[in-house]
This record gives C-alpha cells, structure tokens and sequence, in this order.
C-alpha cells in the first residue's frame, strides 16, 4: 500500500529536518509535519493509496493553508469540506503570536490553496476522482518566519540550505517511487528545479505551472485558465 510508504516517508523526513536549525533573520521555524501530523497523515491515508499519473510539487507550507492545518496547499474550506479531512491540530513548540496556530478555527484564506483546490474540484468534481490519478505534496516540509515574514527556503543562507535540501531530495524521491508516477510537475519554477534536481535519472517528465501566488501578476490576471492552458500543453491533461 504506498499510503503506508507515504506515511513513513513523511515522518522520517519530519526527523531529519527537526534538528536542523537556522539563523537571523529567520525568527521561527514551524514544522506541520510534527504538530498537524494527525491531519496529514489522515490526508495521505485517504489520498496516497495506489499509483499516481501525476505529483504536483509545491515550495514549502503557506502561513494560512499547510501551516494551520497540515494539508499542502491547504485552504481550510477545501480540505474539510472537499477533502472531509477533521484531525485534530496541536501547537508548535515555540510559536509566534505575529503567526498563531489556529487550525481548524483559522479564518484567513491561503488564496494559492483555494486557486489550486477549486480548479481541482472545477475539473474533477469529486477529491476522490482528482486523487486517482494525481497527488499533490510539498518539497520542504518547514515554514520560516521573520517575525511575520513569511521566509522561503530558496531565501536560506546556502550553509543552511545544504543539509535541508538533501533530506528533501531524499524524501521526494521515496515519495515519487512509492506513487510510481509518470509526470513530476513543479507548482512554480522553484519546485520544478528541486525536483528535477532530486529525480534526475527517475524514469519522470517534468513539468511546470504558474504559482498560484496572489504575488503574481500573472496568476492574479487568470490563473486557472493559465494553469489548464499549461498541463494541456504538456499532454497532461485533454
């Protein structure tokens, strides 16, 4: 069952990261992995089981979606009512008031999780249509705060990027053998890099999409329609 290799794979990489620490200006480090570990393994439980055509692979957890609740990309309404994913969330170690846990309760849309899910749930109505063939993950693991600066692991001192980028390489690479999928596509140039840089040599073809970051221009003018655009391109989607 790869939900199970999904599972272990997750907290082996939880371990690996959790010793590792880094400088000013990064303030705190929050892992989802440790403290919404319930949700997230609720949600490769019920999503990671069986092969996958697809892997969209993400940066790292945003401050409003995988930071809270521990599902990538995870924009509340879409992982509770789309998902019916409700495991309990715990509290990180050293928490930040600028940056408070509040799970379930937190009322702040992740505007890329809420882009990525509904063109997901646009397409393939049901969360258990969209995961029979497609899996959705992030690279890294961790989100990096200054203060309430959101910090991206590309930002990281290369000293400290090292040791982080090789568990998540490793980590990626056990994911995208355990699914056994054909196509690797980054959620932003980025991750599309990492992954190309993690999987080289894996029988994959890689892809990218626009982020769906309201940072972006061009993902604000149309993001949906310009994501569908790309995955036709690459023969991913009809």
């Amino acid at each position: 069952m790869s939900s199970q290799l999904l599972i272990d794979a997750a907290r082996t990489l939880s371990a690996r990261v959790a010793p590792l620490r880094f400088a000013a200006p990064v303030t705190h480090v929050y892992n989802p992995l440790e403290y919404a570990w319930a949700p997230h393994e609720e949600y490769l439980r019920r999503f990671g089981d069986g092969p996958k055509r697809v892997v969209f692979v993400g940066m790292n957890p945003g401050p409003f979606g995988m930071v809270q609740i521990g599902v990538p990309f995870g924009e509340i309404a879409a992982a509770r009512d789309w998902m019916k994913i409700t495991a309990p969330v715990g509290r990180p170690a050293l928490e930040t008031t600028a940056r408070p846990i509040e799970g379930w309760a937190c009322t702040r849309s992740e505007v890329s999780g809420k882009r990525l899910w509904s063109l997901f749930a646009e397409r393939f109505g049901t969360a258990e249509a969209f995961f029979e063939d497609h899996l959705v993950a992030n690279y890294c693991p961790l989100a990096f705060f200054e203060g309430r600066r959101n910090l991206t692991p590309d930002k990281l001192p290369a000293a400290e990027q090292t040791p982080l980028l090789a568990a998540c390489d490793t980590h990626l690479r056990e994911l995208i053998g355990a699914t056994g999928a054909e196509w690797v596509v980054g959620i932003g140039a980025w991750a599309e890099q990492r992954a190309r840089a993690a999987c080289a040599g894996m029988p994959l073809r890689f892809g990218r999409v626009l982020h769906p970051s309201p940072a972006s221009p061009a993902a604000n003018r149309g993001w949906s329609e310009a994501a569908t655009r790309q995955l036709v391109e690459l023969g991913i989607w009809r």
